[in-house]
């Protein structure tokens, strides 16, 4: 990997390797952008078959936080941190710690947060290095696990791809495929149940599955056939990619709304789903709501306001994005990005004036 190159072509603003023999860190952050504000993006901890692949990880999701934050209106950029290493085995007080030093070493240019391999006890750990960690236990004035207020996110956002293609947002009586209950698709199924709909359930965890049956009433499914069951919503709430070649054939619904990272295989699939007419709500848009929580923190955590802003944020970004979409006759994934950088566009070309001193987002909590 040459590696100014690839960072030249998204034009990211630096790439930290973080090492601590001790303790055995190993980790890569990330920052993309940083125009509207410091990058705020969460650490993973996976077991990277190589550096490389480490190394693309970070970047990937780096640039997707930028664009997440821009359109959820947030004054952050984007950032991510990889831990390599296995969350299963691999973490203890002295990593996590480490980690937190290099974090807070920055200075405030990232922000870092909960991800995949790692919990708000793990955010605990970091915390006693640094203050820039959101999603640390509520005992500190956190907001805590964010998956039930992506949740809710989730649900507004598919209530406004269903007035698209419904004419009213109302779920009730709607039957919703939800793939991979998680703890973000199984607080999405309580939301879908209380208001009526009708829930058709599938992961490859057998126990997830039951408990949304037995609660939700929910009919399970054998998660190879479940793109091809008749509903009217299909919810991705597992792992990325699942909207390919193989998969968007078979689906028989009339929108797609759901949880999970970068739904999309190729951006091609995007317009795939476009030309069959499904009303696609761009993930990285619909599934805001826990960086829109956490973001919250830099203020100081209310979380009657937090849950206001993810229930009119998203419902109208929904909107926004169809609206862009239906204006210059795009797929609503192109639409999502214009969204995003329209909004960068409009503040890197006011910040024009000199300052001496620049408002800092966080002084208010730690200066």
């Amino acid at each position: 990997m040459e590696l100014f190159e690839t960072l030249a072509r998204y034009d990211y603003e630096q790439l930290i390797f973080c090492q601590d023999h001790t303790s055995g860190l190993k980790a890569i952050i990330a920052i993309h952008d940083t125009t509207l504000g410091p990058a705020l993006g969460g650490a993973r901890m996976w077991t990277y078959a190589s550096e490389e692949e480490a190394i693309e990880d970070a970047l990937r999701l780096a640039r997707g936080m930028t664009y997440k934050n821009a359109a959820a209106g947030l004054n952050l950029g984007g950032g991510k941190t990889v831990i390599i290493g296995d969350p299963r085995k691999d973490k203890s007080e002295a990593l996590f710690r480490a980690f937190g030093r290099y974090v807070q070493g920055l200075n405030g240019r990232y922000i870092t947060a909960e991800d995949v391999g790692t919990t708000v006890a793990d955010m605990d750990m970091i915390h006693e290095e640094t203050d820039y960690v959101t999603g640390i236990s509520p005992e500190f004035g956190s907001s805590g696990n964010p998956s039930p207020v992506t949740a809710f996110g989730v649900y507004r956002g598919m209530k406004a791809a269903a007035k698209e293609a419904f004419g009213s947002d109302s779920l009730e009586g709607k039957v919703v495929a939800v793939q991979g209950i998680g703890n973000v698709a199984y607080a999405l199924c309580r939301y879908l149940y209380e208001e009526g709909a009708k829930l058709i359930v599938t992961d490859i965890n057998q126990e997830a599955v039951q408990r949304a049956v037995q609660d939700f009433n929910a009919k399970a499914h054998d998660p190879k056939d479940i793109y091809s069951v008749e509903c009217d919503i299909f919810s991705p709430c597992a792992l990325g990619a699942t909207l390919n070649d193989l998969t968007i054939p078979r689906l028989k619904a009339k929108v797609i709304a759901g949880s999970a990272n970068n739904q999309l295989k190729e951006p091609r699939h995007g317009d795939m789903l476009h030309e069959k007419g499904i009303v696609y709500a761009p993930d990285y848009v619909i599934n805001a709501g826990g960086v829109i929580n956490v973001a919250d923190e830099l203020y100081g955590y209310n979380r009657d306001r937090a849950m206001k802003k993810v229930e009119t944020t998203i419902y109208h970004n929904i909107e926004k994005v169809i609206s862009i979409s239906k204006r210059d006759q795009i797929p609503t994934y192109k639409a999502a990005d214009i969204l995003a950088e329209e909004r960068m566009k409009k503040i890197r070309n006011s910040r024009t004036q000199f300052l001496q001193n620049g408002h800092h987002l966080l002084s208010r909590r730690w200066s």
